[in-house]
């Protein structure tokens, strides 16, 4: 089984300028889900699909290929599925043959591990009915589908789930739910079909908090380099300066 490694990268970040080469503990953003993807030593290629010179010039400096994307993909509303799609089309018309399976490495997520990529394609590479496979985690009772509320214009506060909250206030009785945790990856066959990287069936595996934690607003910055700080990840993939 062939595997790729897809990194979107765009140059135009509104939440934090730049945002892919922000500095995070003395290493670009970018580094952390890229250098994860390289010591996992499961890609037969790894690229970043940018359009912006300095990313692809760090990009290239980390052993990495890089894909120009298109104009028409580097805007606010570009959707991932339609980079890949397109990023495998061009391939396929320039004679590449294509991976069974394309991994998304996304640079908010900084703390992924070499192990969470090797679980996710194992776990893919394993079950031969899923179309993809994403990890997890656990929601914090605090954020449960049953805790969040809806804000009407004059301020008045309703349950989204009143009739389910009031059967299971603690967290005891609430149902587990998961949410999205720091990789995906999809058969090539899917994103090229439209189906995108949620194709389904989809596969699932765990991850542990916080290593799910999504880099988007300047706190999260602040936050990411406290964990690092605090020793609360554990990240010795990046050990070596």
């Amino acid at each position: 089984m062939t595997v790729w490694g897809l990194i979107p990268a765009r140059g135009g970040s509104k939440s934090i300028p730049l945002k892919n080469l922000v500095d995070l503990d003395g290493r670009p953003l970018l580094d952390y889900g890229a250098t994860a993807a390289l010591k996992s030593g499961r890609f037969d290629r790894i690229v970043c699909s940018t359009d912006h010179d300095g990313i692809a010039a760090r990009a290239t400096e980390l052993g990495i290929d890089v894909d120009r994307r298109p104009d028409t993909l580097s805007g606010d509303t570009a959707k991932v599925d339609k980079v890949a799609q397109d990023f495998l089309l061009r391939a396929q018309q320039a004679g590449r043959t294509l991976p069974d399976i394309v991994v998304l490495i996304q640079p908010t997520s900084p703390f992924l591990l070499p192990e969470h990529v090797c679980d996710l394609i194992d776990l893919l590479n394993s079950c031969d009915w899923a179309q993809s496979a994403h990890n997890y985690c656990p929601v914090p009772h605090n954020t449960h589908a049953w805790n969040q509320r809806t804000a009407d214009a004059d301020g008045k506060i309703n349950f989204l789930f009143a009739k389910e909250r009031q059967s299971a206030r603690n967290k005891q009785e609430k149902p587990a739910l998961k949410v999205f945790g720091n990789l995906i990856a999809a058969r090539s066959s899917a994103l090229l079909d439209g189906r995108g990287f949620y194709a389904e069936p989809c596969a699932g595996c765990e991850v542990e908090r916080p290593y799910e934690f999504d880099l988007d607003e300047p706190l999260d910055l602040v936050l990411s380099h406290a964990l690092i700080q605090a020793g609360a990840v554990s990240l010795p993939h990046m050990q070596d300066r």
